[in-house]
């Protein structure tokens, strides 16, 4: 969770592009971020993989009014509805945008491409037929808020009394010069979502980091297997939390206009 997933680029910008608050150029400069290119194969109507501003625009001609982000883990299948193929894709990459208004998914192919010391990223995009009904396991943003704090407050005492780096103030410094190299020039969400979301994106992804830093970081001061066990077992939950978190924030805008607040 060190960096921003494709899915929720893909999703948050796509959103701002269909409700009309960005342009295609905006939209999908702001999706490819640092990779070089980005496709979509498998659309109807389409015999090829196509760019995104073509993608996306046939999107808005099928339907779609929104899209909502899967982030799933092993036995968690956060955000998918099925069926078991597109579930199985998403998995393996380890996350998917579901849309709204057509039985449309979207799961990324990462490629890179380029000899030694030039290498670029290149996504490809499979569009796949989903199930149409409620993704799986995803909080509204009040819930999701709360959840994290608590789980949150949990961890933090846990890695402490463990002495696991991770969990102090060399871990933050670790997380604040990441985040202002990460942050620089970018929005945390695109335009017109609402602030609750981006105060829940922002804690999560700032959850996500330190959980990264104590895993990166060896095993601190828990030496004994029985503290190991204690410490990954306290990370674990925090984990799946930040993960539903940051999926309830990325589908915020959907869900208001669901709701009829937009």
């Amino acid at each position: 969770m060190l960096s921003e997933p494709r899915s929720g680029r893909l999703a948050a910008w796509g959103n701002a592009l269909l409700a009309g608050l960005v342009s295609p150029d905006d939209a999908v400069l702001a999706i490819v971020g640092e990779d070089a290119v980005h496709r979509v194969e498998g659309l109807p109507g389409e015999s090829g993989p196509v760019g995104l501003t073509l993608a996306l625009g046939r999107l808005r001609a099928l339907g779609v009014t929104g899209l909502r982000v899967a982030l799933p883990a092993p036995g968690h299948p956060l955000g998918l509805s099925g069926p078991p193929d597109f579930n199985a894709r998403a998995l393996d990459a380890e996350e998917a945008v579901v849309c709204h208004g057509a039985a449309l998914g979207l799961v990324p192919e990462v490629y890179e491409a380029g000899p030694d010391g030039d290498v670029h990223v290149e996504v490809v995009w499979h569009c796949l037929a989903v199930r149409e009904a409620p993704p799986a396991d995803v909080p509204s943003l009040g819930e999701a808020e709360r959840e994290l704090a608590e789980a949150l407050r949990e961890a933090t005492a846990v890695l402490s009394r463990l002495d696991v780096t991770g969990s102090g103030p060399v871990a933050e410094a670790a997380v604040d010069a990441y985040r202002a190299r990460a942050e620089r020039g970018r929005e945390v969400l695109a335009p017109g979502y609402p602030p609750r979301a981006v105060r829940v994106l922002e804690l999560a992804q700032r959850v996500g980091l330190l959980i990264s830093v104590a895993y990166e970081n060896g095993h601190g001061g828990a030496v004994s297997a029985s503290e190991i066990s204690a410490r990954a077992l306290a990370l674990r939950p925090v984990e799946r939390t930040a993960r539903r978190a940051q999926v309830a924030a990325y589908n915020a805008f959907v869900e208001e206009r669901e709701r009829g607040v937009r």
